[in-house]
């Protein structure tokens, strides 16, 4: 598994939202995006990460921001998490793991003490110029949007 440093292409992507409409990294070219992959929609460590998302959003866009979910969910279950916890952020679906792939979001991690091959919970910041300029793996769900505005330089 290759991760990205600061400084490297994002790998783009297009990819179907919660509403089944495509969405391509291309498309936010000249503004900055925050691009987190979690493990699944409607757990309770994903629920708390895109709730944190949900309620520092203004925040983050006021910053200039776009903030995107990427998660190997189907995009049916990725719009009833969307409307069970009112989120307001695209979330996109990579049911075969290609984009969590290309950004090394996708590897060996342990869970419950056995080496398993999953979703490494990670968060990207990709800046308006297309490149990598943060590359957060293995982040922990409780508090992270916290310490990612810190990183940022945000308030509220």
């Amino acid at each position: 598994m290759t991760q990205l440093q600061p400084g490297d292409i994002a790998p783009d992507f297009t990819l179907h939202d919660q509403d089944g409409t495509a969405v391509s990294l291309q498309e936010f070219r000249g503004r900055p995006v925050i691009l987190y992959f979690y493990p699944a929609a409607m757990t309770p460590g994903c629920t708390t990460q895109a709730c944190d998302f949900r309620d520092s959003l203004s925040s983050l866009t006021a910053a200039g921001y776009t903030v995107l979910g990427v998660s190997r969910d189907s995009s049916e279950k990725l719009r009833a998490f969307r409307e069970r916890d009112g989120l307001t952020f695209p979330l996109l679906s990579d049911p075969d793991h290609a984009v969590h792939d290309a950004y090394g979001a996708w590897g060996e991690k342990t869970n419950y003490g056995k080496t398993v091959e999953g979703v490494l919970r990670s968060t990207f910041v990709i800046d308006a110029d297309g490149r990598i300029a943060q590359a957060l793996y293995n982040v922990k769900a409780t508090g992270h949007v916290a310490r990612l505005r810190k990183l940022l330089g945000i308030d509220g």
